[in-house]
């Protein structure tokens, strides 16, 4: 049977994603890896860098204003490596068993797990989409454009990449704006920092600043949360699903995630060594607000880098906004059976861009709310992530060891001890703050 007469049996989703099978196809039986890798990456890019998201380059830039790049710039390199062991289980996981974090869930550990596992992620990132909308306000601001201004157009933008009827098509649209989250990297340079301190820092790792106390602890797990969430598990896999990536793509969906892993790295730094200067003059990220930042770096950066980091801020919101609100609609439709895939049209997936718009929509407007704490969202989103993941990596390590799911692909020794290890050290974390809660008098 020929290609285009087998289409002819296929739904619309099928027919799309077999059509970018084919180019993937064609380009390894012609040797062409990089264009090869072009087919293939996105997945790992998209979570990485949507991670970068508005709360967490506005903790990174508390981070640098409070505490300076000693302690911090070794340390999120190590939270970025803990975030690659935990997506490269759900490439293999994806690619696999072509099924959603959700749905194995469900499959696996029964209806109520699942249901628990799609209403605590829609939950948590309501709430982290807020976040995102505050900053793309605080972004916008800076630029003169009123909230309700942003808010509109952030939700315009987001149901013009969604409703685009096809992955690829959607994928690329928001890898183009991703890859402005480098915009910190030249924020950095345009503040002159000492490239001989920066270097020291790796080559040292220097005790934290001022010792441990609750607002370190707060930022310790603020910058966790940064870079390892649920909503990457669920976002991740259901993307790895919905491209189409095989058991033969795997290698290459880990390339693509070391690669987001790295670039989302280099971006976080950006943003530390950029605001390290606000430290080293003694002005306490405190004073400021999330619209402030950018303003407090024209004394170092100049108009052109502060700028850069206001847009930074907004892509970084904007961005996490289109990728959270996709999780939160692939985990509603792999648990409710229902069409959930952006290769559909929206008139076969009505309840999977419904759920994807509706809670855009939702954290918009309560960003808009008068005298709603805002500023002190920001930071506590991303403890709440820290707080919410110890469960998330269980699921995910059971998942990546069950031999019927896995088929040959479940974790080896080393990739369980590495995850084992990194579930624990979240949950150290999680400890250590409820004990400055409970007993704030040992801090």
């Amino acid at each position: 049977m020929a290609f285009s007469d087998s289409l002819e049996t296929l739904n619309e989703e099928e027919k799309r994603r077999s059509r970018d099978r084919l180019s993937v196809l064609k380009a390894r039986h012609h040797r062409k890896w990089w264009l090869l890798l072009w087919f293939l990456s996105g997945p790992g890019i998209l979570v990485m860098l949507g991670e970068n998201d508005a709360p967490s380059m506005l903790s990174y830039a508390a981070t640098g204003s409070q505490f300076g790049i000693g302690f911090f710039l070794p340390f999120v390199m190590l939270t970025f490596a803990m975030a690659f062991i935990a997506q490269e289980m759900t490439v293999r996981l994806g690619a696999v068993s072509k099924a959603g974090h959700a749905e194995l869930i469900y499959r696996r550990f029964g209806r109520f797990w699942g249901n628990f596992a799609m209403i605590d992620l829609l939950a948590t990132n309501l709430m982290t989409l807020i976040t995102e909308f505050v900053g793309i306000v605080a972004g916008a601001g800076y630029f003169g454009i009123p909230p309700a201004a942003a808010v509109i157009g952030a939700v315009g933008l987001i149901a013009v990449a969604v409703l685009s009827r096809r992955y690829w098509r959607w994928e690329r649209i928001t890898m183009a704006l991703a890859l402005v989250n480098l915009v910190f990297i030249p924020v950095a340079f345009l503040t002159h920092p000492d490239w001989l301190m920066v270097g020291r820092a790796f080559l040292t790792w220097r005790p934290l600043p001022g010792g441990m106390n609750t607002n370190t602890v707060i930022i310790l797990l603020a910058d966790i949360g940064a870079t390892i969430t649920p909503w990457m598990l669920f976002f991740q896999q259901g993307a790895v699903t919905d491209k189409g990536l095989s058991v033969h793509d795997i290698r290459h969906g880990r390339w693509d995630t070391a690669l987001g892993a790295l670039l989302a790295t280099l971006a976080a730094m950006g943003a530390i060594i950029a605001t390290a200067p606000l430290y080293l003059h003694h002005m306490n990220a405190g004073q400021f607000g999330a619209a402030q930042f950018a303003q407090a770096l024209v004394p170092y950066a100049g108009r052109v880098g502060a700028g850069l980091f206001a847009l930074g801020v907004l892509e970084a919101g904007l961005v996490a906004s289109i990728t959270i609100a996709t999780s939160s609609a692939y985990a509603f439709g792999e648990v409710t059976g229902t069409a959930h895939s952006l290769n559909r049209p929206f008139k076969e997936a009505p309840a999977f861009y419904g759920i994807l718009l509706l809670v855009a929509l939702i954290s918009g407007a309560v960003v808009l709310i008068p005298g709603f704490p805002l500023e002190m969202v920001v930071i506590i989103v991303n403890v709440v992530a820290v707080l919410t993941m110890p469960p998330a990596i269980g699921f995910l390590l059971l998942l990546a060891n069950d031999r019927e799911i896995m088929r040959g692909h479940q974790n080896t020794r080393l990739l369980n001890a590495l995850g084992i290890g990194v579930g624990v050290f979240i949950s150290l974390a999680g400890v250590l703050y409820a004990l400055t809660v409970v007993f704030p008098q040992w801090f």
